[in-house]
């Protein structure tokens, strides 16, 4: 049986708002924006070439027996690109606030992309304060 990961809950205050950065600045296709019962809205996008998706939901009650996420507490959350410089100039040039490219080294993080694969990264967060991180892949996921 195959397990995949598929879509993440990305709690947020404001749905609109959110929605209009991750599909106007960070890029990401709007897949469903929808009210499923009276003031319950989910909407859902998906990374350019990703199999998973996020929502941000509205109304939405927490799963059975779980807390509920609060808006900005949603961290580590990872994407992969093939040419980091080029998705860095490209959420730049869309106005999202993202560091600047870095490696992780001996001595923690440092400046600039690494030598090896898999160790260039960048970091921004969506207007309620929800991490993400962006690593350089060596390839596409079709080929790795």
């Amino acid at each position: 049986m195959e397990w995949t990961l598929e879509v993440i809950v990305v709690p947020v205050s404001d749905v609109d708002r959110a929605k209009d950065f991750y599909a106007d600045k960070v890029g990401f296709k709007v897949d469903v924006d929808t009210q499923v019962a009276p003031g319950i809205r989910i909407v859902q996008l998906t990374p350019p070439g990703s199999r998973c998706s996020i929502a941000l939901t509205e109304g939405l009650p927490g799963a059975p027996g779980q807390p509920p996420l609060m808006p900005g507490t949603l961290t580590g959350l990872q994407l992969c690109v093939t040419d980091i410089a080029a998705a860095r100039e490209e959420l730049v040039g869309r106005g999202v606030r993202v560091s600047a490219v870095r490696h992780a080294g001996p001595e923690g993080w440092a400046d600039g992309p690494g030598a090896e694969p898999w160790n260039s990264f960048m970091f921004f967060s969506d207007p309620d304060g929800n991490g993400w991180t962006v690593q350089e892949a060596p390839a596409p996921l079709s080929e790795r």
